[in-house]
C-alpha cells in the first residue's frame, strides 16, 4: 500500500467492462484510486469534471477513440498536464505516431503486464507531482503579484490588462508560444518586487525623494530574485528585470540601450505606460486613449520606447476585439 497524503486519481477508459475491472483491481491493490468510463465521451467528461492524476485510455473505442480523447484533452488547458496512456493491441509504427501527435504520453500493449503498468503508472505520476508543485509555486507567486497591486486602488486590474495587451501585442508582432506565455505571466507578476518597497513609498501620493526613489528602482531586480529559482519562469525573468529600460538609457536597472532591452521587456514597457496613462492615478485623472497615444508618440521621439512596438499597440487597441480581449482577461 502506498504511503501517501495524497492518494493519485487513475482514470480508466475502456468500452469492456472485464477491461475497466482487471486494471482497476491491479491499481487498487497498490493504493491508488480509480475511476471508471466506458466510452471515449465518458472519459472526457470525468477529466474535464474530476481531479484526475493520470489517465489510461483505450486506443479502440465507440464514438470518441482514445486518439480523439488524448488530442481534445491535451488542447484543453484545464486537462492538458494530465499524463495519458494509450492502451492499445495495435502495433503498427504509424498508429504510435498518431498517438505522438495526439499528445500521448506513454503507450501499453495488450494484454497489459502487471509490471510495466505499474513501473509506467509510477513513473508518470511522478512527473505530475513535479507539475503539481510547479503549478502551485507560479500560482503562488501570481496571488502574491495581485495581493500587492490590491494594496493601491489606482492600480487595481492593471497586471489583468497588463498580461491580455502584453500577449495580444507579442502575437501581433509574431512571436513564438513560449514568448506569449511569458508575456501573460509577465504582466502579472512584473512587479511582484515591489513587495521589498515600503507602503508608505508605494503609496505616495507626490514626487518621491531621490532616496526613496533609489529604493523604487530596486523593485525589478528585487522581483527577478523572488522568480529566479522557478525554472519556468526562465523567458520571463527579462521582462521583470528590464521593463523599466530606456531605449536611450535612462531607464533602470541596468540603463540597457536599444535592442539591448529584450523584446518582450519593449513589449511590457509599452503596455504598462499607455496603462498608467489612462487609468486615474492621484495627482492626475486618466488620460483617453488618444491623448494617451500622443503622449507615448512624444516620449517616442524623445528615445524612451520602441517606435514599431508602440506603432503595432496603437494597432491592436483600434481592433474591435481590443475591448472584449480585455474583458475576457478581466474574467479568467
Amino acid at each position: 500500500m502506498m504511503q501517501s497524503q495524497h492518494q493519485p486519481t487513475i482514470l480508466i477508459a475502456d468500452d469492456e467492462p472485464a477491461n475497466r475491472e482487471i486494471l482497476s483491481e491491479l491499481l487498487e491493490r497498490e493504493g491508488y484510486l480509480t475511476l471508471q468510463a466506458e466510452d471515449g465521451l465518458q472519459a472526457l467528461q470525468t477529466l474535464r469534471a474530476r481531479q484526475v492524476d493520470l489517465a489510461l485510455l483505450d486506443v479502440m473505442m465507440p464514438g470518441r477513440t482514445g486518439f480523439a480523447v488524448c488530442h481534445e484533452a491535451k488542447s484543453d488547458p484545464l486537462t492538458r498536464l494530465i499524463p495519458i496512456v494509450l492502451v492499445t493491441g495495435l502495433n503498427r509504427s504509424e498508429d504510435r505516431i498518431k498517438g505522438i501527435d495526439g499528445g500521448a504520453d506513454d503507450f501499453l500493449s495488450k494484454p497489459v503486464d502487471r509490471a510495466e503498468l505499474l513501473a509506467r503508472v509510477r513513473s508518470l505520476l511522478r512527473l505530475k507531482m513535479f507539475t503539481d508543485e510547479l503549478e502551485s509555486a507560479e500560482t503562488v507567486l501570481c496571488s502574491l503579484a495581485i495581493s500587492i497591486e490590491a494594496k493601491d486602488p489606482y492600480t487595481v486590474g492593471h497586471c489583468d490588462r497588463l498580461s491580455v495587451y502584453a500577449e495580444a501585442l507579442g502575437r501581433r508582432i509574431g512571436l513564438n508560444p513560449d514568448l506569449l506565455i511569458a508575456l501573460r505571466r509577465g504582466g502579472i507578476v512584473h512587479d511582484l518586487g515591489k513587495v521589498a518597497v515600503p507602503e508608505h513609498i508605494l503609496r505616495k501620493p507626490g514626487p518621491l525623494t531621490p532616496e526613496e526613489r533609489k529604493i523604487m528602482e530596486e523593485h525589478p531586480a528585487a522581483g527577478e530574485r523572488i522568480c529566479a529559482p522557478l525554472k519556468s519562469f526562465r523567458a520571463v525573468l527579462p521582462i521583470i528585470r528590464h521593463h523599466h529600460e530606456k531605449l536611450d538609457g535612462s531607464g533602470y536597472p541596468d540603463g540597457l540601450k536599444g535592442s539591448a532591452i529584450p523584446l518582450t521587456a519593449r513589449i511590457l514597457s509599452a503596455v504598462d505606460i499607455y496603462d498608467a496613462l489612462t487609468t486615474d492615478r492621484p495627482y492626475r485623472k486618466a488620460l483617453s486613449r488618444e491623448a494617451a497615444l500622443e503622449t507615448m508618440q512624444a516620449e517616442v521621439k524623445k528615445g524612451w520606447w520602441d517606435p514599431d512596438i508602440v506603432r503595432e499597440l496603437e494597432v491592436v487597441l483600434s481592433l474591435p476585439e481590443s475591448e472584449e480581449l480585455l474583458r475576457a482577461g478581466a474574467n479568467r
